[in-house]
């Protein structure tokens, strides 16, 4: 079993990434976005719950996050939670049941700010892109998935989104294995990276 993390700022292509990996990999891969462990914020009145800071390391629910992806490293299946950004609330009923895999990519901005997640990782994955690219799509993002107008998604950009990536993610970039330049638009560096694991899967299983 190899476990990959992939970080990175909001709107760098991350998912992208994540997605042209499992397509490349032949292996069976299951992955754990650090949005599913946003910490339950249903106690909160709604309009306190909208002001949580998502891209605060204290937001995220990283015990459980390394519980779980300690026990598919045992060989267990976990009941992932879901997370509505919507609601800023974890469902009560409804979770996805997640089962080992040769591959478990676990994939969030956030990711490589905890050291106990950190050392489960055995290949620390860091997309970069440039901070335009990035603001671009957080836009149509925020906009189309999360239903905030133009005006929220720029005040929300200049006074959480931006520094906290300046604080916090920026400079998680220092614990990466691997550095992916133009987000998920550069093909070689994905090929290069699904080669790369494929034969540090195969050393381990050897």
């Amino acid at each position: 079993m190899l476990v990959i993390g992939i970080a990175g700022g909001s709107g760098s292509g991350k998912t992208t990434v994540v997605r042209a990996l499992t397509e490349q990999l032949n292996e069976k891969v299951v992955v754990l976005p650090q949005d599913s462990y946003y910490k339950d914020s249903s106690h909160l009145p709604l309009e306190e719950r909208q002001k949580v800071n998502f891209d605060h390391p204290s937001s995220i629910d990283f015990q459980l996050l390394v519980d779980q992806l300690a026990q598919l490293k045992e060989g267990k299946t976990i009941e992932q939670p879901v997370y509505s950004y919507l609601t800023c609330s974890r469902s009560k009923t409804e979770t996805v049941t997640v089962t080992p895999a040769e591959v478990i990519i676990i994939e969030g901005i956030l990711i490589f700010t905890c050291a106990e997640l950190r050392e489960q990782m055995d290949i620390k994955i860091f997309v970069d892109a440039d901070d335009d690219d990035r603001l671009m799509r957080i836009m149509v993002r925020d906009i189309e998935e999360r239903g905030r107008d133009m005006e929220a998604v720029m005040s929300r950009y200049s006074k959480v989104v931006k520094p906290m990536y300046l604080q916090f993610i920026e400079p998680s970039k220092r614990y990466a294995d691997i550095i992916i330049p133009q987000g998920g638009h550069n093909k070689v560096a994905i090929e290069i990276i699904a080669a790369t694991i494929e034969k540090a899967l195969h050393k381990k299983n050897a």
